[in-house]
């Protein structure tokens, strides 16, 4: 409870909502109350049998009130794991200050990989020279890819993940993700653990 507590009044801090179109219904597959079973299921971030609490997730009040993205909190030096077969795209891992404004939103170290289907994963908030991979890496689903850290824009430490593809346009549109959990396949939700099943 002692951590647990300040982190939800921390994540509830904020008090504006997303108007996107796609907040309706990302709530509602996170909730459980529509369903899907089309959609790629992705592997949990972490290590197989690991177990990570969801401190935030899509559209949540306090950082993510335009992103359908999750927040698993992890201690620092926690290894990441990729999520999905791809192959890598961007790295940034070079630097070290963080804060809890969005000034600090260009100094997050992270990884970014791109699928088959050219649809995209990221994982930020790594730490200081925390990636295993470098641009043009081929990794496949469940490999470590680097350590969590607290980097950018980070209260403290975790591992935010966002997936994502391209328009037409060439605009990005996100995109609410299934994962593999002990429990079956899952849209995660907020101050809920997962743990990483076993093959």
């Amino acid at each position: 409870m002692k951590i647990f507590f300040p982190i939800l009044i921390f994540c509830l801090a904020g008090c504006s909502v997303s108007k996107d179109p796609q907040r309706k219904e990302a709530r509602l597959l996170q909730r459980g109350k529509i369903t899907e079973d089309t959609s790629y299921v992705y592997r949990l971030p972490f290590e197989k049998g690991k177990a990570h609490l969801i401190v935030q997730g899509y559209f949540g009040r306090f950082s993510h009130k335009n992103r359908i993205a999750i927040d698993f909190k992890m201690k620092k030096g926690t290894k990441v794991c990729a999520a999905r077969d791809g192959v890598i795209v961007r790295v940034v891992q070079n630097n070290t200050k963080f804060g809890s404004s969005p000034k600090y939103m260009p100094y997050a170290n992270l990884i970014v990989i791109q699928h088959a289907d050219s649809t995209r994963t990221g994982y930020w908030h790594l730490k200081l020279n925390g990636a295993f991979v470098k641009v043009g890496d081929t990794v496949r689903s469940g490999k470590v890819i680097g350590l969590s850290g607290r980097t950018g824009y980070s209260a403290f430490p975790h591992l935010h993940f966002l997936a994502w593809r391209f328009n037409a346009d060439g605009q990005w549109v996100q995109m609410p993700t299934r994962f593999y959990t002990r429990k079956g396949k899952k849209y995660l939700r907020p101050f809920h653990w997962y743990r990483n099943k076993e093959d």
